[in-house]
């Protein structure tokens, strides 16, 4: 009898993104960050295929045209710009703002609250300023000092409680994992980082922000099926708001983690739709 095909495991983000270039860049307009933005998007989505197809022409033949366009350096940039205040992107004033009524009641003369921010771009942002709040941030590429080099798919998994966190933040992090499998993981992944020794007016939460496109404009995921993905991992949906562009989530880890397997299956048909998807696999 045939060996059973097995479930790729999924590759890290740090295997998957190609090199950083160093480089100059002029201001940017609105359109023209908005574009970068979406062609590195595309082109990483193209590299983790051809990556996945064993097609090493390919993947050079793109890792020149991203080279070309700045590499990920240019990314960090544009994602800067698009988080500025001057364009009203820092997302990290809506979390203060839905977590503000249980800060209130948090006593910090003990203890700060413990937050991760995967993807980190600023030690500026609203939750890096706020005083109740110590923020660790990692990030692949890291911009400035304070920012920690590192995949979250390596960090090393908690020794203690004194090690996991009662909040993580994944803002427009989810969106550039390239593929399917390594975004469940991903999700899984941070219930390992979550503590179990919070106050009742604190729980463990997680903080997603994704494109509204992801959601809205996939074949593959609705916002019923995302509920559903983060609610056998434990989670319940606290808040939620949209912008035209942007859905953002906060999720409250409730400790009923309960897995279930989710394969990409078509649930929302059409030509013009994308293939944004998450899938979860066993343990």
């Amino acid at each position: 009898m045939a060996p059973k095909n097995r479930p790729k495991r999924p590759q890290l983000m740090s295997r998957t993104r190609p090199p950083t270039v160093k480089s100059k860049h002029a201001a940017l307009s609105s359109k023209a960050t908005r574009h970068l933005i979406r062609s590195h998007h595309q082109l990483l989505k193209a590299r983790a295929q051809a990556l996945q197809a064993g097609d090493e022409a390919r993947v050079s033949s793109i890792d020149a045209q991203i080279h070309a366009n700045g590499g990920l350096e240019s990314y960090q940039v544009a994602s800067k710009l698009g988080q500025s205040l001057e364009r009203g992107g820092d997302s990290s004033k809506t979390l203060l703002d839905w977590i503000r009524p249980q800060l209130s009641q948090w006593d910090t003369t003990i203890s700060k609250l413990r937050v991760l921010e995967v993807g980190a771009l600023s030690t500026k942002n609203a939750c890096s300023m706020d005083p109740a709040l110590d923020v660790t941030r990692i990030d692949l590429n890291s911009q400035e000092p304070g920012i920690l080099k590192q995949d979250f798919m390596e960090r090393p998994l908690p020794s203690g409680d004194e090690e996991r966190f009662h909040l993580i933040s994944l803002s427009l992090v989810l969106n550039y994992v390239p593929d399917a499998t390594g975004r469940g993981e991903m999700l899984k992944r941070c219930v390992k980082f979550l503590t179990s020794n919070s106050p009742v007016s604190c729980v463990p939460r997680l903080f997603l922000v994704l494109p509204v496109a992801c959601i809205d404009n996939s074949r593959y995921l609705t916002e019923q099926r995302l509920l559903d993905i983060l609610a056998c991992l434990g989670f319940h949906l606290a808040q939620s708001k949209r912008t035209s562009k942007l859905i953002f989530q906060l999720w409250e880890y409730t400790g009923e983690y309960s897995l279930r397997v989710f394969k990409k299956e078509m649930l929302n048909p059409g030509k013009k739709r994308n293939n944004f998807a998450i899938i979860l696999q066993g343990d």
